[in-house]
């Protein structure tokens, strides 16, 4: 059965715009999830609100590794940077809504500059990837190594491994919505997330992303085409650390609160586990992924299992080794196996 009339098929032929199915099924989740706070709790509300910022700096890796080929162990640069950004200047300022643009724009900007020596350096993939893991650990040291009171930006004080907290939240309505609720944060992110998604799904279909994924699959023919392979490159790196920033403005948002584990290694890894685990070949698999992910170590920590990192990581292995392709995908596959045959038996 062909992508465009298999309803679960959202991310299938990413170089052509999406089909009336496509935008059917997003529109189908948005309203569902739209719903959550008139009937969830709110803890429900809490989780999920959790699920989908995670979800969007998954969805940056899902993009860069999934379709530009490019394994960076740095989306958490970015997504401590946002954080760290939105903290420092709306504390500084008593601007809010300036400081959550400045969220997705300094990681962007610091994206700019460390993947300019990157890509225009022609360093491989696997360098690339040891850089960026060298670069997160180096943020997340250096933060951590800043408790003493000569640590201060602006009149706010960087805490080191204690973080900074008392964050304010966004001091905006709309309508009878007050985004400094929890259920303007839910709306906010599942907002933000859902663009994220649509406006990735849509590039992906227009002339510069069918480069990106031509990249992916032979840099020199595409090289010998006459692209530019380290332009086109740079501005995908660019994209991924603008959305990993903009989830941590949403994250700092959700706790009033940022850390020094925003930039662990640990969450860098975890990151590269949602979209294996969801898929990296398509974008739902990154946000399936970390949906499954979070509520699994939630459930683990709720029924008492004392060695929850290692009862996870074992039930990981297991996975990758069933479905090496990812969960998302190989459902789809599934399906359109399924469907043919109850086609032809007349069901």
């Amino acid at each position: 059965m062909s992508g465009s009339t298999f309803s679960m098929d959202f991310d299938a032929h990413a170089g052509r715009s999406p089909g009336r199915p496509w935008w059917f099924s997003v529109a189908a989740c948005a309203a569902l999830m739209l719903a959550v706070p008139q009937f969830g709790d709110t803890a429900l509300q809490l989780d999920l609100s959790l699920v989908m910022i995670l979800s969007l700096l998954a969805l940056s890796m899902g993009f860069l590794w999934g379709y530009v080929g490019i394994l960076s162990f740095g989306q958490t640069i970015f997504f401590g940077l946002g954080g760290y950004a939105y903290a420092l200047f709306s504390l500084n300022t008593d601007l809010p809504l300036a400081a959550f643009a400045l969220a997705a724009v300094v990681p962007m900007l610091f994206a700019l500059l460390l993947g300019y020596f990157m890509m225009y350096g022609r360093i491989s993939d696997i360098y690339l990837s040891v850089i960026t893991l060298v670069v997160t650990l180096i943020f997340e040291k250096g933060v951590r190594a800043t408790s003493g009171p000569e640590y201060v930006i602006g009149s706010v004080r960087l805490n080191g491994q204690n973080g900074i907290p008392g964050l304010p939240g966004l001091p905006l309505r709309i309508g009878p919505l007050d985004l400094q609720s929890i259920e303007g944060i839910f709306y906010l992110a599942l907002g933000l997330l859902a663009l994220a998604y649509i406006g990735i799904r849509l590039f992906l279909a227009s002339a510069p992303g069918r480069v990106m994924v031509g990249l992916r699959e032979n840099e020199r023919r595409m090289e010998l085409l006459g692209y530019d392979s380290r332009l086109y490159k740079l501005m995908a790196f660019v994209i991924a650390g603008g959305l990993a920033g903009l989830s941590g403005g949403l994250y700092a948002l959700w706790g009033n609160f940022v850390g020094p584990e925003m930039f662990s290694l640990n969450q860098a890894a975890m990151v590269v586990i949602w979209v294996i685990v969801g898929g990296r070949s398509l974008l739902l698999g990154a946000i399936i992924g970390t949906l499954l992910i979070q509520y699994l170590t939630t459930w683990l920590g709720t029924v008492g299992v004392g060695q929850v990192t290692l009862t996870l990581g074992f039930i990981l292995i297991l996975c990758v080794l069933l479905f090496p392709q990812g969960l998302v995908p190989a459902c789809r596959s599934l399906f359109g196996r399924l469907l043919p045959r109850r086609r032809e038996g007349g069901d």
